[in-house]
């Protein structure tokens, strides 16, 4: 399966079993309860950059709303569109991901559908921001994401060698 940065995808259970972070969001099992995630590619390396999507709103819009507050702004959240609806994309929960950890692509009567590009723009220029603060030693994001990410290196060197 050819993984195309902008679309919507669903991640097999396994993917969990390898990298055993507790602070990813848990995948639930089920067509209707799974997550998506929203996929970006950084760089020209195998390792993808998953954004779990909510269509818990009401929920979201508090949290950027009490960051807001608190902060004056909020990097790590971005209300946007999918599907005609709004979605809450969560890059504060944001991980790194190989190929053969992906299931499926998420379909509407069997068409993938692209996030459209003004929520991509956003949610890439978030998604830059909280890599420099990063690299500056503020780190937004929840999961491990070096730890996971050098688990899908050594797994990708070892698929190769």
């Amino acid at each position: 399966m050819k993984i195309k940065e902008g679309y919507v995808y669903h991640i097999k259970e396994e993917y969990f079993k390898v990298v055993r972070d507790e602070k990813l969001m848990k995948n639930h099992e089920g067509n209707f309860t799974r997550p998506n995630y929203f996929c970006i590619k950084l760089d020209n390396s195998e390792i993808l950059w998953f954004v779990p999507m909510s269509s818990k709103i009401d929920k979201y819009e508090e949290i950027i709303e009490k960051k807001i507050e608190k902060y004056k702004k909020c990097d790590t959240i971005v209300i946007g569109n999918y599907r005609g609806r709004k979605h809450a994309f969560l890059i504060q929960n944001m991980f790194p991901i190989i190929a053969k950890y992906i299931d499926h692509i998420d379909t509407v009567k069997g068409k993938a559908l692209q996030v459209p590009s003004e929520t991509r723009r956003i949610i890439l220029e978030k998604v830059n921001k909280v890599f420099k603060l990063k690299k500056k030693g503020v780190n937004l994001i929840f999961p491990d994401v070096d730890n996971i990410k050098g688990i899908l290196l050594k797994e990708l060197k070892k698929e190769e060698g």
